[in-house]
C-alpha cells in the first residue's frame, strides 16, 4: 500500500476570503461555518495568505488611546510591535492574515504534511495543485484518520509491501506482530543492511505508530572502518601546532 496522499484527506468544499473582504466579514464566516480559520485567496485563487481565529483576537487586543505616551513609544521601537499594531487597525484581510501562506501540494504524503504542521505550529494547510491554485484544505484532525487502520489491516502491509515486494523474503522469514499500531519486527535477516530498509519501510506505512526491532542478521555486510584514522587526525594536529 502506498503511502496516503494529502489530496485524499483534504476537505475541497473551502470557505475563503479575500484581500479586501471586511475584518467582520472574516469573522462571521468563520462563526457561519464553524472554523478556526480559513485561506485568503487572490483572483486566480492563489493562496496569499491565511486568517485564524489568533490573528483575528490580535484586532482587539489592541492597548487603548489610554496607555499613554510611553506605551507608544514603546511600540514604535519594536519592529514585531509595529506589525502587530498594523495588524490590529486593520480593516481588511489583507492588513490582519499571515503571510506568506503555508501550503502543500496535493499529493504530498500525510507524512510530509503533518511535518509542515508541526515546523510552523499550525493547524490547518491549504492544498493547492501544481499552478498554486486552491484545491482544498487539511486540518490535523484529518490527518490523524491514518491512525484509524486495524492492526491487522497494517500487519498485512508490512508483509506485502516490506517483507515480499521490497526484501523478497520468503513466508514467514520475519514476524511483524501489531498491537495498537505499534510494528514490532522478528526474526533474521540475510544481511546487516536490510535491517534499517526493513524498518523505515515500515514506519512509513499508514497507521503505523512507532516499529520495535527485534531483527538479527547472518551477514555483516556493513562497511569496514579505516584504521587509524584517529591517529592521522591527532598527529596532523600536532604538526599545525609546530
Amino acid at each position: 500500500m502506498k503511502p496516503t496522499r494529502t489530496g485524499a484527506l483534504m476537505v475541497g468544499d473551502v470557505v475563503t476570503a479575500r484581500c479586501d473582504t471586511p475584518f467582520k466579514e472574516v469573522v462571521r464566516l468563520l462563526e457561519e461555518h464553524r472554523i478556526s480559520g480559513l485561506p485568503v485567496i487572490d483572483q486566480d485563487r492563489r493562496v496569499v495568505g491565511v486568517i485564524s481565529e489568533t490573528d483575528l483576537v490580535l484586532r482587539q487586543a489592541r492597548e487603548p488611546e489610554s496607555a499613554g505616551l510611553w506605551a507608544h513609544c514603546r511600540r514604535l521601537l519594536s519592529v514585531s510591535a509595529r506589525r502587530a499594531e498594523a495588524r490590529s487597525r486593520a480593516r481588511t484581510a489583507d492588513g490582519v492574515m499571515s503571510k506568506p501562506a503555508v501550503t502543500v501540494r496535493a499529493e504530498a504524503t500525510v507524512a510530509e504534511a503533518a511535518r509542515l504542521m508541526t515546523e510552523h505550529r499550525i493547524e490547518r494547510l491549504p492544498v493547492v495543485d501544481e499552478e498554486g491554485a486552491l484545491v482544498g484544505i487539511v486540518t490535523r484532525r484529518d490527518l490523524l484518520q491514518v491512525f484509524l487502520r486495524t492492526d491487522d489491516a497494517i500487519q498485512r502491509d508490512v508483509q506485502q509491501e516490506v517483507f515480499l515486494n521490497t526484501l523478497w523474503l520468503a513466508p514467514h522469514t520475519v514476524e511483524a506482530s501489531v498491537r495498537d499500531g505499534v510494528v514490532t519486527l522478528t526474526g533474521q535477516l540475510e544481511r546487516r543492511s536490510e535491517i534499517p530498509i526493513a524498518i523505515d519501510m515500515t514506519r512509513r506505512l499508514d497507521g503505523v505508530v512507532d516499529v520495535v526491532d527485534h531483527l538479527s542478521y547472518r551477514i555483516d555486510d556493513k562497511p569496514p572502518q579505516p584504521t587509524g584514522l584517529a591517529v592521522r587526525g591527532v598527529a596532523d594536529d600536532w604538526l599545525r601546532g609546530l
